[in-house]
């Protein structure tokens, strides 16, 4: 391939993200998709997941449901956290899953330790509504939150 044109001058340059803290971050679904299992048994629907606000702002991360799949404690658990996704943006009987993006919701994130050939990772660990009093992480979005003696 030929880069005729090309200048690394006048480009910013990709860099390396390190895993988000853990904690909690506003957050929306802008993609999702349903792709088969690496078995060819079933398949999952990956979510695209953005952060919303705070100083995480745009950075993505992707959460992955086994709602067709063989293993039945696989699809019950991806079962409930699709309710959680629903409840949590309003939108109780979705008919696709597109109807769950550009909606704001907070989403619990932990850091997956690094593994063999793999680097520390995130893992999406849970989905609440914006307003169910959970506090955006300092590294997530907004102030700290309030100490109970201060409420």
């Amino acid at each position: 391939m030929q880069l005729n044109g090309f200048d690394a001058n006048t480009i910013e340059p990709n860099t390396a993200y390190e895993p988000l803290p853990a904690g909690w971050y506003e957050c929306m679904i802008i993609s999702s998709e349903e792709k088969p299992t690496k078995a060819m048994t079933g398949s999952y629907l990956q979510l695209g997941l953005q952060v919303v606000s705070g100083p995480s702002q745009n950075r993505q991360l992707i959460d992955r449901l086994n709602l067709n799949n063989p293993n039945s404690t696989a699809v019950d658990i991806a079962q409930r956290t699709l309710s959680a996704i629903c409840r949590a943006v309003g939108v109780f009987t979705p008919s696709d899953s597109s109807e769950l993006h550009d909606k704001p919701m907070m989403v619990k994130v932990a850091v997956k330790a690094a593994s063999g050939d793999y680097s520390a990772s995130n893992e999406v660990k849970g989905y609440e509504a914006v307003n169910a009093n959970k506090p955006a992480t300092s590294a997530g979005a907004g102030a700290p939150p309030t100490p109970p003696w201060k409420r």
